[in-house]
């Protein structure tokens, strides 16, 4: 992996990517900010995704029309999950194909989080794949199935129990970790070179022609779930300065079809970086201000919800 340290600090042509990975004012690992800005500065993303964000959305528009005369429930999710793994382990950059193995593992730790810190505890079906050919197992489906079946679950547990999300003294972190993927086990063929932004551009029209509508439109729309997941980890950790992070919202603002690819990146970036401020606190690494909260409301007699 390029080690950006080694980069020379020329003051009159100052490195842009040297810049964004000493920068340290939003929460990402090292190793995974990396990563993500080898794959960022690559002659791929520079000179194909230009190219290639255009005809994905044009390619959306017409699908759309497409799908007009098709039946309702026309769709073909098992072949989708098939192409997407071929064309993972033979044209994906290992830097993308890691990121994007990454967040399966950690969406499904911040909903355990979560749902392990509400009032009342909240089960949660957690995926995990340890290679590219576990997609197959219809896993980008499952992904959105996953979060909006959580938040449904989660919510209506609250309401039956008259309950709200609030601090949590004492929050139980021990679901977070990091996964075990390692970016050496990822492919590393010579047509591996197709940057995450240019793959995710190419994949949102097929995503798109491949499942009914409302899939779609419901994995387009999972991404303004952003902000309320980042809402609850709030409150658990009474953090609110941290939703400057994110840029997915608001979920009660559905956005158009055409950006999805390009928000869908922010939604991996926006789950990475929660995971990492979840991870600096379960270690003491940053301060938890709900534990202090907490002990203010007990103090006032207010009840003060515990892990």
């Amino acid at each position: 992996m390029t080690d950006f340290r080694d980069i020379p600090h020329d003051e009159r042509d100052p490195n842009p990517w040297l810049a964004l990975y000493l920068d340290d004012s939003t929460p990402l690992p090292d190793h995974v900010k990396a990563a993500w800005l080898k794959d960022s500065s690559s002659r791929s993303r520079q000179f194909l995704l230009p190219f290639v964000r255009p005809l994905a959305r044009i390619s959306i528009i017409l699908i759309q029309i497409l799908k007009v005369l098709l039946p309702k429930r026309w769709a073909h999710s098992k072949l989708l999950h098939r192409t997407l793994a071929f064309s993972m382990n033979r044209f994906v950059s290992p830097e993308a194909n890691w990121l994007i193995m990454r967040h399966f593992h950690l969406g499904s730790q911040i909903l355990s989080f979560i749902g392990a810190n509400a009032p009342t505890p909240v089960p949660t079906k957690p995926l995990a794949p340890m290679q590219i050919d576990d997609i197959k197992d219809e896993l980008f489906l499952k992904h959105d199935l996953n979060l909006f079946n959580f938040v449904i679950r989660l919510n209506t547990t609250l309401r039956s129990h008259g309950q709200h999300m609030g601090p949590v003294a004492e929050p139980d972190f021990g679901m977070l970790c990091d996964p075990p993927l390692q970016l050496a086990a990822m492919p590393h063929g010579r047509l591996n070179i197709l940057d995450l932004q240019s793959a995710i551009e190419v994949y949102t029209p097929v995503y798109q022609l491949l499942l009914t509508d409302n899939d779609f439109w419901r994995a387009s729309n999972s991404l303004q779930l952003d902000e309320t997941v980042a809402i609850y980890a709030a409150k658990i950790l009474s953090s609110p300065e941290h939703l400057v992070m994110l840029n997915n919202k608001h979920p009660l603002v559905p956005l158009s079809t055409l950006r999805a690819g390009h928000r869908l990146v922010l939604h991996g970036l926006s789950t990475e970086m929660l995971h990492c401020l979840l991870m600096r606190m379960a270690t003491g690494e940053t301060p938890l201000p709900s534990r202090e909260i907490a002990k203010t409301r007990q103090a006032a007699g207010r009840p003060a919800q515990a892990s």
